[in-house]
């Protein structure tokens, strides 16, 4: 494991939203969905491209508040320009399970 200094993870923004819309992502090399996260008055909305299809249906994603990083560069994915990387632990089957938070809190709170 290579160890990073401390300034290093400092930079990383990772911040809470909530997922508002959940859309299928038929174009995506490997199964995906388009999701659009509130990152509260600050951020604003983001895409994202995430491959939680093995683990959640749309309706378990929809109003579940997650970590995401929101300032990596846009990338494009298909058709799709993704704005933030969601965050989850990769289990055995490729199957990703979501990093949350345990209490509602406020979109855009930042993790530190």
């Amino acid at each position: 494991m290579k160890t990073i200094a401390w300034n290093e993870f400092e930079n990383v923004e990772m911040r809470v939203g909530t997922i508002i819309e959940v859309n299928d992502f038929p174009e995506a090399k490997k199964p995906a969905y388009q999701l659009i996260i509130d990152f509260g008055t600050e951020l604003g909305l983001k895409k994202s491209s995430a491959q939680l299809t093995k683990r959640y249906a749309p309706s378990d994603l929809l109003g579940k508040q997650i970590v995401a990083v929101v300032n990596f560069p846009k990338k494009q994915i298909g058709p799709f320009m993704s704005e933030c990387l969601v965050l989850g632990s990769l289990g055995e089957d490729s199957d990703i399970v979501l990093l949350t938070s345990d209490m509602k809190v406020a979109n855009g709170l930042r993790i530190g």
